[in-house]
């Protein structure tokens, strides 16, 4: 049912002059208005039933209810390739229907909407983990990185305002400005983290409050100064105070923290932390007082922090936050001028679609990827970008264009030489990893033989610490196998995974192995199939 905002007897209604402009530039009958809000409607599970009479309503200054504002300016935007809210429609505030998808147009903008996500996630966490992903919801932040250029200006203080505010424009530091540039999602040679020498310190709590969220006990006000006279105002994470070199380093030690915890245990033992950690300590940072070269530093250590917020979240099913954490990160890696860091986002964007199911969105943002980094990429970044997109054509069963991109993978792998200056966060992609997407290709698209010898050989060089990925690699294989008709070879490799995957906390290591099952159940009757279950009934 669609209900409209009722006025009283004597309200006298404004016709809505800015819409009926709006609908004049897009083309649109009123039918077809109404035709395109109920589709919108549709992909978020919204049952409405609008016709050209309710627009004529709206025209005539009757207020829709609900979110129906927010997928009426939706539309507008998807028509007109610019961002428009409710209130540019002339329709009453409410929340977006996109919120936290929002490309933000400054670098203040930016944090406001990151920070925000931050905080309803750690309030909330029942509700945003519900939200529903949303393949259309891919399309305007990709765009927007495509065409965007970094900001001109980052720097925040009392000198220089807020980011994004007027003022004389900054040049992009040369050395975050490259698309190739070997830095941890963007931090500047020097900057320590888990590459540099010996352990960098965790970010003392911040502001009143600590990472976890407690109270630190007769916290203060911070100042301002350069350099307080009081050493505990060192410990402040106040807004305002001044980010040092030394609260980057930590950001990437902290970071690389949370990874490792993710690749062994699972998204569910690192994300909450993650997420209080942002907000506690990181929120604080953006509001403070920094310089160019320093604020592109932050921004680019945050971005590999939310990114990594939107990997765990994905980890445990929260399929849409984990996109609006990597729409974000994408954001912050453009403030910080680091191209390469934002393709790398979109290849993350690409693979949780291919999870979904979603091939043709999951290509689309790799290329996009590809075509943002450009040749400047080194050899590494562009096999991840190939391989991202062969995964994405291996669900959609395009043999040709798989292949294909799995030898552009192989080849720019290939190119690489020892000392060759390689990203952090694209270290991860090396043999072991170019052989797990070969042996997930070849299943997708049930060429189980290929696929079994990939996945062997990806077992062999994958590390310990990777123990998810080895995870997903066993299940292959056992798919492989049972492909081949070696049921009882099958079951005692899925066994192998079931008990891996009980002792974490991801929701992706157990849905491996459900599908897994699924494709048992036309040897439900076979004794190994029967020996699998039990000893799966046994886990608990």
């Amino acid at each position: 049912m669609t209900t409209e905002r009722p006025g009283g007897p004597t309200q006298q209604r404004t016709p809505n002059h800015r819409l009926a402009a709006l609908i004049a530039e897009a083309g649109f009958s009123h039918a077809g208005l109404a035709r395109r809000v109920d589709q919108l409607g549709l992909e978020h599970g919204l049952d409405l039933r609008y016709d050209k009479t309710s627009v004529t309503r709206w025209l005539r200054g009757q207020q829709p209810r609900g979110t129906t504002p927010a997928l009426i300016a939706e539309v507008f935007t998807r028509r007109l390739g610019r961002r428009l809210s409710a209130q540019d429609l002339g329709l009453d505030a409410c929340a977006p229907v996109y919120a936290g998808l929002e490309f933000a147009s400054t670098p203040g903008e930016a944090v406001d909407i990151v920070s925000g996500l931050w905080r309803k996630d750690t309030g909330s966490q029942g509700d945003l983990r519900r939200i529903a992903f949303t393949p259309a919801g891919l399309v305007v932040p990709s765009r927007d990185w495509l065409i965007g250029r970094a900001d001109e200006r980052v720097a925040r203080g009392d000198d220089t305002g807020p980011p994004g505010s007027s003022g004389a424009a900054a040049r992009v530091p040369l050395q975050v400005r490259g698309a190739g540039v070997p830095m941890r999602a963007g931090a500047a040679p020097g900057a320590g983290g888990a590459g540099g020498a010996g352990v960098a310190r965790v970010p003392p709590p911040g502001g009143p409050r600590s990472a976890l969220g407690g109270t630190v006990p007769g916290a203060s006000a911070v100042s301002r100064a350069p350099a307080p006279a009081d050493p505990a105002q060192l410990t402040e994470r106040g807004p305002g105070r001044r980010v040092t070199g030394g609260d980057v380093a930590a950001l990437h030690s902290v970071c690389d923290l949370f990874r490792t915890l993710d690749h062994a245990y699972g998204g569910g033992h690192a994300r909450q932390g993650l997420v209080r950690y942002l907000e506690h300590e990181a929120e604080p940072l953006l509001r403070g007082v920094y310089g160019e070269q320093t604020g592109r530093r932050l921004f680019s250590a945050v971005a590999g922090l939310t990114r990594l917020a939107g990997w765990t979240s994905y980890d445990v099913a929260a399929h849409g936050l984990a996109q609006r954490y990597f729409v974000q990160a994408l954001r912050l890696s453009q403030v910080a001028g680091d191209r390469a860091y934002g393709s790398y986002v979109l290849a993350t964007m690409s693979r949780q679609a291919v999870y979904l199911g979603h091939g043709r969105e999951a290509v689309q943002l790799a290329r996009v990827a590809q075509q943002g980094v450009g040749a400047a990429a080194t050899p590494a970044v562009q096999a991840l970008l190939h391989a991202a997109e062969a995964r994405g054509h291996g669900v959609l069963g395009e043999v040709r264009a798989c292949t294909t991109s799995l030898a552009r993978a192989e080849r720019a792998l290939d190119a690489t030489r020892p000392g060759d200056e390689v990203p952090s966060w694209a270290r991860f992609f090396g043999e072991a990893q170019l052989a797990d997407d070969f042996g997930h290709c070849h299943r997708d698209l049930r060429q189980y033989r290929a696929a079994a010898q990939h996945a062997e050989r990806a077992l062999r060089l994958r590390g310990a610490g990777y123990a998810r990925s080895r995870l997903f690699c066993r299940v292959v294989l056992a798919t492989a196998r049972l492909g081949l008709g070696e049921v009882e070879h099958a079951c005692a490799l899925g066994a192998e995974a079931a008990q891996q995957a009980s002792e974490m906390r991801s929701a992706r290591a157990f849905e491996y192995v459900r599908e897994f099952e699924r494709r048992l159940e036309p040897y439900r009757d076979a004794g190994p199939v029967r020996v699998y279950r039990d000893r799966v009934a046994a886990l608990g």
